[in-house]
């Protein structure tokens, strides 16, 4: 049997495929909406949960937070594949 995959470790794999994978490539919310499709307040809820968990790193930019994935969210969504 399956196990569902949470919400936002979905956000997480989203971020890896489109590469935001370090500080040079984060992306603001409003990106994030543009690749993924979703609501904006479903990704900063997301987002939120994985700064906690140590998986995404959030920055300030051009006084607009940016997003990209840690060391260990990158980690995290290697082994949701294997």
């Amino acid at each position: 049997m399956s196990q569902e995959v949470p919400e936002e470790f979905r956000l997480l794999c989203m971020l890896h495929n489109i590469g935001a994978i370090k500080l040079e490539r984060s992306l603001s919310v409003q990106e994030i909406c543009e690749w993924t499709a979703m609501e904006t307040s479903s990704i900063e809820l997301h987002l939120q949960k994985l700064v906690e968990l140590g998986y995404v790193q959030p920055i300030e930019a051009e006084a607009t937070g940016r997003y990209h994935l840690t060391p260990d969210g990158i980690r995290k969504v290697l082994s949701l594949y294997s």
